[in-house]
């Protein structure tokens, strides 16, 4: 008996015969049709993220089996909390907030690339992942819903491992998306105005020191570099004007800065 493996990354649900599974399968065989069908039935849940598949196939019988691996967890936090991409200023800007019964739901789909034993060392690892990402759990911050897995909060929870939300529960969670969307946008604002402040009280100081100032100030680093390189070049040119230098060496000298 000879075997063979395909291995590809699919969209979810989306398997087609199209490259690059199809030209893979052709020369094995198979039933292609019969392949992504049952691709895309075990990979439904994976709706909109990336999964790695492998396609293991008898060249002697032509049978085949599907193993299918899943996305990485921050994938899955992602999906179920309905945002594309996490928070660039996690200790500060929340994103979104996500139930128990979710992070339950990610702990077990990921259970074989966890390194806890339980499930409840598994969920604590997924509300890990939650807190580098700027996203809450149950409403507060994921450290504290670490601290209450350990004091037996969730308990009745994982014990019945209980994946599902209800509608009410679903509605909420997404009024609360808005709720901390509207705040990180509000502080944004905030923080652009004060920097803006600084940036222009501080005209033809040098770049290291008005970028302390703004660290000072506790200006979130991609706000620096948004209104930093802009505000530099700027500075250049006028020094390079004012010392009677062509605008395009000043341009050179703010570069090799």
């Amino acid at each position: 008996m000879s075997k063979e493996t395909i291995e590809s990354l699919i969209e979810g649900g989306k398997a087609t015969a199209a490259p690059p599974l199809g030209p893979a399968l052709g020369p094995m065989g198979v039933n292609i049709g019969e392949v992504v069908a049952e691709i895309n039935k075990k990979t439904e849940a994976f709706k909109g993220m990336q999964v790695p598949v492998k396609v293991n196939i008898d060249t002697d019988t032509k049978e085949f089996d599907i193993e299918v691996g899943t996305p990485p967890a921050s994938a899955l936090v992602k999906k179920e909390a309905g945002v594309e991409k996490g928070s660039g200023n996690p200790k500060q800007d929340k994103v979104a907030d996500i139930l128990i019964e979710q992070i339950i739901k990610i702990a077990k789909m990921k259970e074989g690339n966890l390194l806890g034993k339980t499930l409840k060392e598994k969920v604590k690892e997924v509300m890990g992942t939650c807190n580098s990402m700027g996203i809450l759990v149950e409403g507060v911050d994921a450290t504290e819903a670490i601290k209450n897995v350990n004091e037996g909060k969730f308990d009745k929870e994982i014990k019945e491992e209980k994946t599902e939300l209800t509608a009410e529960e679903k509605k909420k969670l997404e009024e609360e998306k808005k709720k901390l969307a509207a705040e990180m946008e509000k502080r944004r604002s905030q923080y652009e105005k004060l920097a803006k402040e600084i940036i222009s009280s501080m005209a033809g100081k040098e770049k290291g020191e008005i970028r302390g100032k703004l660290k000072e100030a506790k200006i979130p680093v991609e706000i620096i570099e948004e209104l930093m390189p802009a505000e530099g070049a700027a500075e250049a040119v006028a020094e390079g004007a004012a010392e009677g230098a062509p605008a395009g060496e000043g341009a050179k000298e703010e570069k090799k800065e």
